[in-house]
């Protein structure tokens, strides 16, 4: 992973699974933890509340057919039509 963060929701809350792993090799984990967890961790609240930007960023996203689909098989027009349809649809501030 390249990221020096991992905001993941509650799926990925699993000690020796993902965090350990991720705390050895330096990286930060924002996980929000089960409601049911024995020792429930601290995480950084803020930053997992913008998590939703992202997931609504797909989600408008994967209302477009041919990316949806993946129509386009070539990496560089696949990214086109993403771009095409995250400023299109108005994802994408183009404001200076």
């Amino acid at each position: 992973m390249q990221a020096g963060t991992l905001i993941a929701d509650k799926a990925f809350n699993a000690d020796k699974r993902v965090i350990e792993p991720l705390a050895a090799t330096g990286k930060a984990t924002v996980i929000s933890p089960k409601a049911n967890r024995r020792s429930p961790r601290s995480f950084d609240r803020e930053l997992y509340k913008a998590r939703h930007l992202i997931e609504n960023f797909f989600a408008r996203l994967k209302q477009f057919r041919a990316i949806a689909t993946r129509y386009d098989k070539t990496a560089r027009n696949f990214l086109a039509a993403v771009h095409l349809a995250a400023t299109s649809s108005g994802l994408i501030d183009d404001r200076p």
